[in-house]
């Protein structure tokens, strides 16, 4: 076949296509002065708890602030373990340590590479003790009390959250939700018989709005969501010193503030997500509508109660690194997320884990690989993408079925 380049990520389109109104933003901001906090913050900040479904929205520097700030709001307290999963973003377990707490990892479901429920009522079960005091488990592994769960709706697609919400319950548990890569995704609550969106399930929950993500700023931007209303308010102090008002001090903060040019941009683009997410999932369908009948290739799996919104496309291949090579000489852009799982990375090796502590986890993490997706996908470059994949496959005589 004919090369045709195709990046894995497009940043270009979307902001020409909407050059005009972003560019109406900065010059806001040059004829107002008004660069840190105040009305385009605000004006974000409800417009996105609105789209959440949540009470509060407060905008942060990252997605890591995000975290941070709502893991010590919720009431993690240093020297306490938060659960979590090793197939994630390094940025999940930086914002428990800077919070004070220590991650504790818990496998991964093969089919949605988002927490297991299962695995975690057997860690909960076996691998814990109650505390008599608190009634939560505290680790046999560490002699360390568990005080949270972090469930990351990783690539696009929420975790189960009705087991795990059931489970913190019984534990005493918090959850705050790990949402950088779920705008907009929704999850069906059997409990509750009706769909919730990412970020609305929780205590409290987590947004980055880098570049890439479905929801992206033009630099760094993060936000916490919550019902919480004193959440919310400690999230608040904490992003700006710890101020109550002006010099006046109640804790102490940092500098994780959401600045009011990232903020504008944000809400400009926020009227777009509904139909950008839309744009993904067809996108996702056709890739697996034409990709599923490769039998060596697993594609992505949507459970019933789950309506993704792929901010990643990610399938599995045994030869993996021989593919992406293949693609990349056929102009295609892929990523791999993640290919060392994060028990395994040297910035934790004083955790204690172990090689084959997470065997789900690190298998999918030599064969997973992540195909281009961007709402501005065109039905041509998918074709190309789609008929690189099937000739990298035959190349590496793996087309088993076609």
């Amino acid at each position: 076949m004919d090369q045709i380049d195709v990046p894995f990520l497009d940043l270009v389109r979307p902001h020409v296509e909407m050059q005009e109104q972003l560019a109406a933003v900065f010059h806001h901001a040059l004829h107002t002065a008004g660069f840190i906090g105040g009305k385009p913050v605000q004006d974000f900040e409800g417009a996105f708890a609105k789209f959440c479904d949540v009470g509060h929205c407060v905008g942060v520097g990252s997605g890591t602030d995000a975290l941070r700030f709502a893991l010590m709001a919720a009431g993690v307290r240093p020297g306490e373990s938060v659960i979590t999963v090793p197939n994630t973003f390094i940025a999940t377990t930086e914002a428990i340590t800077q919070a004070g707490g220590i991650p504790e990892f818990v496998d991964i479901d093969e089919r949605t590479y988002n927490i297991d429920p299962e695995k975690l009522r057997e860690y909960l079960e076996l691998k814990c003790e109650r505390d008599a005091a608190s009634g939560r488990p505290v680790s046999r592994r560490t002699g360390r009390k568990i005080t949270a769960i972090v469930p990351v709706h990783l690539y696009g697609q929420m975790a189960d959250m009705d087991p795990i919400l059931k489970l913190a319950e019984s534990y005493n548990l918090l959850v705050i939700e790990d949402a950088c890569q779920a705008h907009g995704a929704q999850y069906f609550s059997r409990q509750e018989q009706g769909w919730r969106k990412a970020g609305s399930v929780g205590k409290a929950a987590a947004f980055s709005f880098y570049p890439g993500k479905n929801l992206g700023a033009c630099g760094e931007a993060g936000a916490v969501t919550t019902n919480n209303p004193e959440v919310a308010e400690i999230c608040r102090k904490l992003r700006d010193h710890g101020q109550a008002a002006k010099y006046y001090h109640d804790i102490e903060g940092y500098n994780g503030r959401l600045d009011a040019i990232q903020a504008g941009i944000l809400h400009a683009k926020l009227n777009y997500l509904s139909d950008w997410n839309e744009q993904r999932r067809q996108i996702a369908q056709c890739y697996s509508e034409q990709l599923r009948d490769i039998h060596s290739l697993i594609v992505p799996f949507e459970p019933p109660w789950s309506r993704a919104v792929y901010h990643l496309y990610v399938v599995q291949f045994p030869d993996r690194q021989e593919m992406q090579n293949i693609l990349k000489a056929l102009g295609i852009g892929t990523g791999i997320h993640y290919p060392v799982p994060l028990h395994q990375q040297s910035a934790y090796a004083a955790l204690g884990y172990r090689g084959g502590d997470f065997p789900v986890t690190e298998q999918v993490a030599t064969r997973i690989l992540s195909l281009p997706m961007y709402p501005q996908l065109s039905a041509s470059e998918q074709d190309t993408v789609v008929g690189a994949v099937r000739e990298s496959l035959a190349t590496a005589g793996s087309l088993s079925s076609v």
